[in-house]
């Protein structure tokens, strides 16, 4: 029997103690005396939200297929158990073996948003880690960062050893053999960083310097050490079909977020919307082949026993044989209880006829996501879709039985004119008069239409890298304008309107875009208290305008600047494969107001063949 970290008198009176025992069906026991490597892989958040997340389950499963490594979960206590911890002294701790994370060769920490910052803090705080790489010494683990926040690593630089830039699946063997061959060699650790940072893909930030000039922007960033190079390559499978999936995932003891087992169908997206970072990341778009899918599909229900499948990627209604699978899925299962769930699809025909076989009786909801309410934003966003096919896809939705429709928009964007903001009330209003313009008799009951509104980030590697930003007033006056928009129109019984949180944003947009001094702003509104601050009901501006200030550093030189055509960015030395010529001749079209053709009618020269693969060589092999 395990030794729990927690004794029963603390899991008794905190909330959710689940998410502290481990010992779910499919976590991975290992004996740690037979294995040459303990990893404990990090969500900084809670277990219920780091449990739905694909990409730590891959690595973990890929680590454990390893007989000389044991992967471990890692989460955020909750406010609850991080205030018993400090108060009683208890370490942070691996959920499998129970044993303190501070004993482990590694802590992989993935940085899915920028408002978990302050929460990788806390686990390094609560595991004894010292929060800077530099006081380290060769009792620490190694810290280890991946995800998509490490395509600018710098604002948190400070705070670990080693970024791995790009896909998981690449070198984290080669990693792990040469942390083997460093352990028997009796170096130190400088020494291991070294051979780490001669590995493609991986980042040491200790290996580099910046300089910044008068004005405050960076004025240059090189290497300080032989062994690091000047630009760091993105990690990329070509082929995602060969590439090692997990079929036996952890099943959680409480309801995750996602509590379904996913179907990861391809990588990347063809669309090239200007405001998406994950869309230009990714690329190259590499599908993975339907016939191992289905095996997957099968495998991983019997492996779970849960009751919903998931297809994921960036635009599913792009997978070249989305219609196969859905059907297959459809056949396969439908007796069996288990429900489908498509998300980020276009809404066309095919996609509501596939919906109307998932769907049971009871329609749920359907999104649309405009991004923006005008013609004219939507060309200077690249997001390829006209009001007509809007109001057509809704049009069909309604007259199949859906009535709920949510629709997402930004506020915020490049160009973006009074007009424009007013335009997103009355393309909801047409949404629902096009509802109502259906027979009475064939309708069902009322019609719901949801506006919800984020306000615009512009992220590194993007084509609006270049752009400002607002204030958080100049945010809320902008959704108040909306607002008010919406209480004119005709249908407005049938309309809702939400907006996000401006502050956050403001806060996001800062980390998105920040240099190394961003470290210190981040340390100290941990210090004054500020933790999961993507959380609403924990979320504290105050403390991080304190921080701010204390630290000063000023705002509006991250957010409210347009950069110039050749500053050079933080991020800079990163290679992604998209050139950065691409990204400004996309700034330059949105501009313009032209759009881009996706990557399967027309290929935009943006540099993501060279890695040989994908939708780039679709129909040349």
């Amino acid at each position: 029997m395990r030794k729990l970290a927690l004794d029963d008198e603390i899991l008794m009176k905190i909330e959710k103690p689940a998410r502290y025992i481990g010992g779910e069906v499919n976590s991975v026991m290992k004996d740690p005396e037979k294995v040459d490597i303990r990893f404990a892989m990090c969500f900084p958040d809670v277990y219920e939200i780091g449990m739905s997340h694909l990409g730590i389950q891959i690595l973990y499963d890929m680590f454990n297929r390893r007989e000389d490594v044991w992967c471990e979960r890692v989460y955020s206590p909750w406010l609850d158990l991080d205030r018993v911890m400090r108060e009683e002294k208890i370490p942070l701790f691996a959920l499998e073996s129970q044993d303190p994370v501070k004993n482990f060769d590694f802590l992989g920490i993935t940085i899915q948003f920028e408002m978990c910052y302050t929460n990788i803090l806390q686990i390094l705080d609560l595991s004894g880690i010292p929060l800077h790489a530099a006081d380290r010494t060769e009792e620490d683990p190694f810290v280890i960062g991946g995800g998509p926040c490490t395509y600018n690593p710098e604002p948190l630089a400070d705070f670990f050893d080693i970024f791995y830039i790009g896909e998981g699946e690449t070198v984290y063997d080669e990693l792990l053999d040469v942390y083997k061959e460093w352990k028997k060699s009796g170096e130190s650790r400088e020494q291991f960083l070294r051979r780490a940072a001669g590995i493609e893909g991986l980042y040491v930030p200790m290996f580099y310097d910046a300089e910044y000039n008068a004005d405050g922007t960076l004025k240059s960033f090189r290497p300080n050490d032989p062994c690091a190079p000047e630009s760091v390559k993105k990690q990329v499978v070509t082929d995602v079909t060969a590439a090692p999936y997990p079929l036996s995932p952890v099943v959680p003891f409480i309801k995750a977020t996602q509590d379904r087992v996913v179907l990861e169908i391809q990588r990347g997206c063809i669309r090239g919307c200007r405001f998406c970072q994950a869309g230009m990341l990714y690329r190259p778009t590499r599908e993975r082949n339907v016939e191992r899918l289905k095996e997957y599909a099968r495998a991983m229900l019997q492996s779970t026993g849960h009751e919903e499948i998931s297809l994921s990627s960036l635009s599913s209604s792009d997978y070249s044989e989305l219609k196969e699978l859905v059907l297959f899925l459809i056949d396969e299962f439908r007796d069996k209880g288990i429900n489908i769930s498509l998300p980020s699809l276009r809404i066309d025909a095919f996609s509501l006829d596939v919906m109307s076989r998932v769907q049971d009786i009871r329609k749920s909801s359907l999104t649309f996501a405009p991004e923006a309410g005008s013609q004219r934003m939507r060309n200077v966003i690249n997001k390829g879709l006209t009001e007509e096919d809007i109001l057509d896809g809704a049009g069909q939705a309604f007259e199949g039985g859906w009535t709920k429709v949510k629709l997402y928009f930004m506020l915020g964007l490049p160009t973006e004119t009074e007009e424009d903001m007013k335009e997103i009330a009355r393309l909801s209003d047409r949404v629902a008069r096009r509802y109502y313009e259906i027979p009475k008799e064939q309708r069902h009951g009322k019609c719901q239409i949801t506006a919800s509104s984020s306000f615009f980030v512009p992220k590194p590697f993007t084509p609006f890298q270049w752009a400002s930003m607002c204030t958080a007033e100049e945010y809320m006056q902008k959704a108040s304008v909306v607002k008010n928009e919406f209480q004119e129109q005709l249908n407005r019984k049938s309309l809702k309107y939400n907006w996000h949180d401006a502050q956050v944003t403001v806060l996001e947009g800062v980390m998105a875009r920040g240099d190394r001094r961003i470290s210190r702003v981040i340390e100290e509104a941990y210090r004054l208290g500020c933790l999961f601050d993507s959380w609403t009901e924990s979320f504290h501006n105050d403390l991080w305008m304190q921080a701010f200030e204390n630290t000063g550093t000023d705002i509006a030189f991250y957010n409210l600047r347009k950069r110039e055509k050749d500053e050079l960015f933080p991020w800079d030395f990163i290679d992604i494969g998209v050139s950065r010529k691409f990204l400004y001749r996309e700034w330059e079209r949105a501009m313009a107001e032209e759009v881009t053709p996706n990557c399967r009618v027309q290929c935009s020269g943006c540099g993501a063949a060279k890695y040989g693969g994908g939708v780039c060589y679709e129909g040349k092999n």
